[in-house]
């Protein structure tokens, strides 16, 4: 088994770790011996700049992982803060931002899977924003329709799914709002090891709560 690992700071997220494990790192220890992984993610990354991770694939790389559209989302939160006079009329706005993100990551997942690799594909999870404030509110239903969007093309290509939503589940698995920090780290890691050794009968892994 050779892991490679394509997307944004969900995985590369050594920046954010105060020098202890990241992702990559966690990964790497979970493995067997002849197993590895190569990290290709870059933090900052969205959905047009995974052919240029495509470019850096290694030879004998046997699995990919895909984690990108977070950074495409954040492009469009100045969508959530245009001033509207009915529901209705955010919602309209929200779908066109959607429709932009459909487009971009069904030909950035096309173009993973040209590379001929079986690829588990993640969502984009709910990160650590203000509470009291309801931004938390707003962010956790506005990511439902990006996610939809990455969970139909996982669907529709036959990908295995995980759903970070339900792995990053502490405020404590997130610094600055939206970087995995050490123990989100290794969470992501843990449930990327289990997609890949043990995955389920069904098209679709979702990993438990708090993984």
């Amino acid at each position: 088994m050779h892991l490679a690992l394509l997307g944004d700071s969900t995985l590369d997220n050594g920046a954010y770790t105060s020098g202890g494990p990241a992702v990559i790192d966690h990964l790497s220890r979970l493995l067997p011996e002849e197993d590895r992984a190569t990290l290709l993610a870059v933090d900052g990354a969205a959905t047009q700049g995974i052919g240029s991770q495509l470019d850096r694939l290694p030879e004998g790389a046997t699995r990919a992982v895909l984690s990108v559209g977070g950074n495409d989302a954040v492009m469009e939160i100045p969508v959530l803060e245009e001033p509207v006079g009915h529901v209705s009329e955010a919602l309209a706005e929200l779908s066109l931002a959607v429709e932009r993100f459909a487009e971009a990551y069904r030909r950035c997942l096309k173009e993973v899977l040209q590379a001929g690799l079986p690829t588990t594909v993640c969502t984009i999870y709910n990160g650590a924003f203000d509470e009291h404030g309801g931004q938390q509110r707003v962010i956790d239903a506005a990511l439902t329709m990006w996610n939809d969007v990455i969970l139909q093309a996982a669907l529709d290509h036959e990908c295995p799914v995980i759903d970070l939503r339900r792995v990053c589940t502490s405020r404590e698995d997130y610094t600055q709002q939206i970087e995995p920090s050490e123990q989100g780290g290794r969470k992501i890691a843990k449930s990327l090891f289990r997609a890949a050794f043990e995955p389920e009968a069904s098209s679709t892994h979702i990993g438990p709560t708090g993984a």
